[in-house]
């Protein structure tokens, strides 16, 4: 099957904040589709601010798959959701419907897109405890140094203040012998794909970015943070998100409340910076300014493709 006889699908890329939910809803609206997320933290329910989660009236009435599929203590990893992904985009087609694959999780959107084959490597206790010894002993900035120069394009993909992510990526190139970055092969595509990113002059961004945490603050996000604590416990895995983390060493009174939101701004701008590293290695990405640039690209690709 050559790729154009392959389904059909888009995809929004770009940074956090960049206006991806109001672009993909609009498309999907016009285009009779339904969204497919691919964003590594709205998986989680009850991580519904902090995660910047679109409201459920504020959908359109258009269906949204892969959002509050798990619980913030559960483990997710990059193949189930490639597995979950695909079998969520198989259900639209089914339906007759255009999927619009949309989110700033790169790893996700490759995963469907290029037909990654992750390579699935059980934990290593032992391992993740010597990794974690070092942490306490060393410092985070020390040992992610040394997951960057065993895999310099980590830089780009780990968050280098999740202890998790650097454990995990470091345990892996251990295990391997290979670069975290490097484990995923590519397979021919499963679909015929679109890829439209959204870039925003840097300025505008950030001025984005600090906006959407100061709603964040207003809308209640400490008070989020206090019903997951009380459900979960402060140690799980979706705690290590930016938003999260810094609302919880307010909560443990290590910052102040003003402290905690200028640390939120700085660290979802330096992951906005390494989401754009990312997306621009792909050339295939269609990048666009203004979210009415999208419409002219999606038609030209349904009619001609």
């Amino acid at each position: 099957m050559n790729i154009q006889e392959k389904p059909k699908i888009i995809a929004i890329v770009g940074p956090t904040a960049s206006g991806k939910t109001t672009l993909s809803i609009s498309l999907a609206k016009k285009y009779h589709g339904e969204i497919v997320s691919a964003d590594s933290r709205q998986i989680y329910r009850g991580m519904d601010i902090g995660t910047a989660k679109s409201p459920i009236a504020e959908r359109e009435n258009i269906p949204h798959h892969l959002l509050d599929i798990k619980d913030p203590n559960d483990e997710y990893t990059a193949a189930d959701y490639k597995h979950d992904a695909i079998a969520a985009i198989e259900d639209v087609l089914k339906n007759k419907r255009l999927p619009v694959l949309v989110g700033g999780t790169g790893l996700y959107i490759d995963a469907v897109l290029d037909n990654l084959e992750i390579p699935k490597i059980k934990a290593d206790p032992e391992l993740r405890a010597t990794i974690e010894k070092d942490i306490a002993e060393n410092g985070l900035v020390a040992v992610f140094k040394k997951l960057v120069d065993l895999d310099p394009d980590a830089a780009y993909v780990v968050d280098p203040k999740n202890p998790r992510r650097i454990v995990r990526a470091l345990e892996v190139a251990i295990l391997t012998g290979e670069p975290f970055t490097a484990q995923r092969k590519k397979n021919e595509p499963l679909f015929s794909a679109l890829k439209i990113g959204i870039d925003l002059p840097s300025e505008i961004l950030h001025e984005r970015i600090d906006r959407r945490i100061d709603l964040m603050l207003q809308d209640g996000i400490v008070t989020e943070v206090e019903n997951l604590i009380k459900r979960y416990g402060k140690t799980c895995a979706a705690f290590d998100a930016i938003g999260y983390r810094e609302i919880v060493d307010y909560l443990d009174g290590k910052i102040s409340l003003e402290q905690a939101t200028d640390i939120i701004k700085h660290n979802t701008w330096h992951y906005a910076k390494r989401q754009m590293t990312w997306f621009r290695k792909d050339k295939n990405i269609r990048w666009i300014a203004k979210p009415e640039e999208a419409g002219k690209m999606v038609e030209e690709f349904l009619i001609n493709n």
